[in-house]
């Protein structure tokens, strides 16, 4: 599955697009944990999910990048064989 983040540039922007494509619950809120929550125990998350068109969110958002970029990492290793990727 891919994601075009192209025009995003806030973190609610990003969450916003994660609960509505991913399926996330309705109570799902613009944070990281929730974030994390939802891809490790809550939704059936595809194989392998790209993340493209990052770079104008990593722009606008330097520490909310540095975090997705966190949590990729941890995903990978939690979640093996799936994975998230900026693509």
């Amino acid at each position: 599955m891919t994601l075009d983040l192209t025009g995003i540039t806030s973190k609610a922007a990003i969450h916003q697009l994660f609960k509505e494509q991913l399926g996330f619950e309705e109570w799902y809120g613009p944070s990281w944990d929730a974030f994390w929550d939802s891809v490790v125990a809550i939704v059936e998350m595809p194989p392998v999910l790209t993340l493209t068109n990052w770079d104008e969110f990593a722009r606008c958002c330097p520490r909310d990048i540095q975090i997705l970029q966190q949590v990729i990492e941890d995903y990978a290793v939690e979640m093996h064989p799936k994975q998230i990727m900026l693509g």
